[in-house]
């Protein structure tokens, strides 16, 4: 069977990355690459930097990864849905509710394989984590909470962290704990003079009424990505920058010592780091949206996935906006 010919338009921060796994990627040759702004990060490979979409198209390609700054999302999937080419998007999947619904619904009346690169799923911590809750080991889960800082990304400039680094969060969650967001309240905040809001806290409830909190900001000047899950038997802690994954247990054992018995707490028991494999997620990303191009089984991030977090990512800017939560 002819190895899959797959097309890269956007040659940014991120694309230069999608480029590398490409490249490598088993079964699959990148034949034809796309920025009208050119190849500043050197990562063509000897291939001709295409000047857009029509010329990529015009290689012949089987699917494309669309790596070019979110307000040009829609345009650039619709146009490859138009030529019958499956797409894999990277996050957001569009910079509004309705331009994302659009770009969905042209990929499936198309019955065209279309994905979102929400990262943060392939993340080895993440998918262990995913796996042991499926399999009860913490219960009932009562919470998630996740903490996403950093400086500011000088490659960002059309956005604020809601719209480029919540979403990471509100999926990741939605995936974890496997259900929907029903309400969703925000508050964000504008620290360093530009345009758009470079903090925000999100909370809101899931239908199967887990609690969620999501801190994002660019304004930290340390960086952290953690994913906290409390539940009946303790808490699990992910942190998608090192990809471990730590259980701390509830006790079983009473604390008898007085003096110090109200400092730890009662409940504080064993504490497990688990050795997991730690595959580069951008590869494990890239295997999947090929393995569903080929009709194969993948769990790859549908379009329709995608934009329910942007529906979610819409609701927290518009209860920033007016002070009300919003209900799903």
């Amino acid at each position: 069977m002819a190895n899959l010919r797959a097309g890269l338009i956007g040659l940014g921060s991120m694309g230069r990355h999608h480029a590398r796994v490409l490249r490598g990627l088993e079964g699959v040759d990148l034949v034809g690459v796309a920025d009208p702004g050119g190849d500043v990060h050197n990562v063509s490979g000897g291939l001709d930097v295409l000047p857009g979409i029509r010329e990529l198209i015009a290689v012949g390609v089987d699917y494309v990864t669309i790596a070019v700054p979110t307000s040009f999302h829609e345009e650039v999937a619709l146009a490859f849905a138009e030529a019958g080419v499956h797409a894999l998007v990277e996050k957001p999947l569009g910079p509004d509710v309705e331009s994302a619904e659009r770009i969905a619904e042209a990929f499936e009346s198309a019955g065209l394989i279309g994905g979102v690169g929400h990262i943060e799923r392939y993340n080895p911590a993440v998918q262990s984590l995913r796996s042991r809750l499926e399999a009860g080991d913490l219960g009932d889960i009562y919470q998630i909470a996740t903490r996403r800082q950093g400086p500011f990304p000088a490659r960002i400039a059309d956005v604020g962290v809601v719209r480029d680094l919540a979403p990471h969060d509100i999926d990741l969650a939605a995936w974890v704990t496997q259900s929907i967001y029903a309400i969703v309240s925000a508050q964000v905040a504008h620290r360093s003079g530009r345009e758009h809001e470079d903090l925000v806290s999100i909370t809101g409830r899931f239908a199967n009424d887990v609690v969620a909190n999501h801190l994002v900001n660019w304004l930290s000047p340390m960086k952290e990505r953690l994913t906290v899950v409390t539940g009946e038997r303790g808490t699990f802690v992910a942190d998608t920058l090192t990809a471990d994954l730590t259980f701390f247990a509830n006790g079983t054992v009473a604390t008898t010592w007085d003096a110090i018995a109200g400092f730890r707490g009662v409940s504080e028991g064993d504490v497990v780091r688990f050795a997991i494999p730690k595959p580069e997620p951008l590869q494990k990303e890239h295997e999947a949206f090929r393995d569903a191009v080929l009709g194969k089984e993948s769990g790859f991030v549908t379009m329709r996935e995608g934009l329910a977090t942007v529906r979610v990512v819409g609701a927290a800017l518009e209860s920033a906006r007016t002070g009300v939560s919003v209900t799903l």
